[in-house]
């Protein structure tokens, strides 16, 4: 097992920049996972940590070994990509022992580690296939045999459950999370599904443009966002973000008013006057009549434009003014329809506020 360290690192195509200034320190056998939108760098990065691109400048380290110039093959890491990367004239066994034979591994050494991943993966019954003959799920799980096989100090995986089904993702999450527990190997996992990041990782790294925004466990990149674009990318549905003007402690609009209490509402005061983003999650807003949360002269008037029941909740989607919307989780029993003017509730305790400039989070700057 091993850390991995990168310092200053940057990847430059030409007059492009990629990946700027890039400094992370993973830990022995941690699940770390990058995400951010296409295009943000997660993928360049990776792959320089597996030498399929070169560092442009700066250091990265496996272990206690910088491995700036070592090849792929010696840095001993394993990659499970997103296409699988199977040998459709192998069978199941062939494919996993494939990286085993080319280090000539002992014939035994070679069975006893293709036996018991299979046993773990639970695909002992199809060692004999080939993959034309395989779901998707079990080909991932193939994939995913390849890499353990090889014991590395290393797991790479990009997006490798992106191909799957809804559902068949769910299942692939909680058992590679599994495998996670069980092997204790240090995972890097890049994914654009921040659900994916919020459910597999122990720690989470937000990019963007090729610049790290924040590293954090799941749950403080939910509760305590560094910045607008963070709040907006953690949490399904997203952040609602209005734009309102602070008086005298409360953030004011023609259609909402709402008044933050405790530390946020102390950082206002230098802003007094001036407008700031206003930021509420779905599930921090209620439908005035069908909510426990008290009015107290935070409210957010709005009209429906649709209707999502979900069963469990409802969802609608609502204007506040012309040029803003909002989405807001409500009971399901409430009787609304498209067309009704409702008034929404903020919990006050959740409430965001970013700068107009920066966007960073007024709450914990």
């Amino acid at each position: 097992m091993a850390e991995v360290v990168l310092e200053h690192v940057y990847k430059r195509f030409g007059n492009v920049t990629a990946v700027q200034d890039f400094n992370l320190h993973i830990e022995d056998a941690e699940f770390m996972v990058f995400v951010g939108p296409s295009g943000c760098g997660k993928t360049t990065t990776l792959r320089m940590i597996a030498g399929l691109e070169e560092i442009t400048e700066g250091t990265a380290r496996i272990g206690d070994r910088v491995v700036n110039d070592v090849p792929p093959k010696d840095r001993d890491i394993a990659m499970v990509f997103q296409n699988y990367a199977l040998y459709p004239h192998m069978n199941v066994h062939q494919n996993m022992s494939f990286g085993l034979r080319l280090r000539k591994t002992p014939r035994d050494e070679i069975e006893k580690r293709v036996r018991e991943t299979a046993q773990i993966l639970q695909i002992e019954h199809l060692l004999d296939r080939r993959p034309r003959e395989l779901s998707g799920g079990q080909r991932q799980r193939v994939a995913l045999g390849r890499a353990i096989v090889r014991e590395p100090k290393v797991f790479l995986m990009d997006e490798p459950l992106s191909n799957l089904d809804a559902k068949l993702r769910v299942e692939m999450r909680a058992s590679i999370s599994k495998l996670h527990r069980q092997l204790g190997v240090t995972t890097i996992y890049v994914t654009h599904d921040q659900i994916e990041a919020m459910t597999m990782g122990t720690r989470i790294v937000v990019m963007k443009d090729g610049l790290i925004q924040q590293v954090d466990s799941p749950i403080n990149l939910y509760d305590r966002p560094t910045n607008k674009f963070v709040a907006g990318f953690i949490g399904s549905p997203a952040m609602n973000f209005m734009v309102g003007t602070v008086h005298d402690g409360r953030i004011k609009s023609g259609q909402f008013d709402v008044k933050p209490n405790g530390e946020l509402g102390q950082k206002l005061a230098p802003y007094n006057g001036k407008k700031v983003y206003l930021g509420i999650r779905p599930e921090n807003l209620g439908l005035k009549g069908f909510t426990d949360i008290p009015e107290a002269d935070n409210g957010i008037d709005a009209t429906v434009d649709v209707v999502e029941p979900l069963g469990a909740e409802t969802q609608i989607i609502a204007s506040v003014g012309g040029d803003q919307s909002v989405v807001a989780k409500v009971d399901p029993h409430a009787h609304v329809q498209a067309g009704d003017q409702v008034r929404l509730l903020a919990d006050v305790r959740f409430l965001h506020a970013f700068d107009i400039e920066s966007e960073h989070n007024l709450r914990f700057h």
